[in-house]
C-alpha cells in the first residue's frame, strides 16, 4: 500500500458491530490524472521492484445505518491506484478497505509487528492484516469473506493459523487519511508460541528468498509501551491500543 503524506486527519474508531458491503463504480480519472499516476507508479516499481499492480479493494465512501451499523461502498480497482494519492491535483483517488488482527497473548499482551524493507511502509509498527483484495468468481463480498481474508493474512505475516470462523468482528476503524479498516479479535495464545510460529514462519520465507512482511513483532500491554516500538507507527495503532486496554 503506498502511503499519503497529506491530507490527514485524526484517525478514530467506529464503534461499529455490523456491515453492509456494496460495491460501487470507480470514479473516472481525467488524462491528466491517468499520466500522471502512471509516472508515479512506474517511478516507485522502479525504486522498489517488489511491487505488484494486482487487484485490490478501496473504500468509496461510508454511511450509518444506525447506532453500530455501517454501510461501506467498495470499488474494484488495483494497487496502481494509491499512485493517485502522491498526484497532488487528484480528485479521484480513494482510500484503502483494510482487515487488521488483533492477536492476544495469553498474558494480556497484544502482538503488533513491524514492516519489512520490501513493503511500501518499511519500519512501520501496526496489526497483523492488509488491504482488500476482490471475491473470486461469484463469491460475494461480506462478512464472512472478510473473516477469511483477515484469517489469511494472520498466517501469512505471523504464522498464527487461526480458522476464520474462530476470529470475532472487534470494531472498525478510519484512519487519518479515510481509510477503512475492519478489525477481528483472534483467541488469545501463549506468548511463546506465538513467537515460535513468527520466527517459523519468517525463516520458511526467507528460505524461498522472499522477505516476510513483517521483519519484526513486539507485544505490549498498553498504549505506555507505544513509544518503545522505535519508528513509525500506523496512525490507528494508538486509538485501537487504548481501546483495547479497557476492553
Amino acid at each position: 500500500m503506498i502511503e499519503e503524506s497529506a491530507r490527514a486527519l485524526r484517525a478514530e474508531l467506529l464503534d461499529v458491530h455490523r456491515l453492509r458491503l456494496v460495491e460501487t463504480a470507480a470514479p473516472r480519472l481525467t488524462p491528466e490524472e491517468r499520466v500522471a499516476m502512471n509516472q508515479v507508479w512506474d517511478d516507485l516499481v522502479r525504486d522498489n521492484p517488489s511491487f505488484f499492480d494486482g487487484p485490490v479493494l478501496v473504500c468509496a465512501g461510508t454511511r450509518r445505518e444506525g447506532p453500530d451499523e455501517l454501510t461501506v461502498s467498495w470499488v474494484r480497482t488495483t494497487y496502481r491506484h494509491f499512485a493517485l494519492r502522491r498526484v497532488p491535483f487528484s480528485t479521484s483517488w480513494l482510500p484503502s478497505f483494510f482487515v487488521a488482527v488483533l492477536q492476544p497473548a495469553d498474558d494480556g499482551r497484544l502482538l503488533v509487528g513491524r514492516m519489512s524493507n520490501s513493503t511500501a511502509a518499511p519500519g512501520r509498527w501496526q496489526l497483523p492484516g492488509g488491504s482488500l483484495e476482490p471475491p473470486e468468481g461469484d463469491e460475494p463480498l461480506d462478512t464472512r469473506a472478510l473473516h477469511r481474508h483477515a484469517a489469511r493474512e494472520l498466517i501469512e505475516e505471523t504464522g498464527v493459523d487461526t480458522p476464520a470462523d474462530e476470529l470475532t468482528l472487534w470494531n472498525v476503524t478510519r484512519s487519518g487519511n479515510g481509510s477503512i479498516g475492519v478489525l477481528f479479535r483472534a483467541p488469545s495464545l501463549p506468548a511463546a508460541r506465538l513467537r515460535e510460529r513468527f520466527e517459523a514462519m519468517a525463516a520458511a520465507e526467507r528460505a524461498q528468498g522472499r522477505e516476510p512482511e513483517l521483519d519484526d513483532i513486539a507485544l505490549i500491554h498498553s498504549t505506555a509501551r507505544l513509544p518503545l516500538l522505535v519508528g513509525p507507527h500506523a496512525d490507528h495503532l494508538e486509538p485501537i491500543v487504548r481501546r483495547y486496554e479497557v476492553s
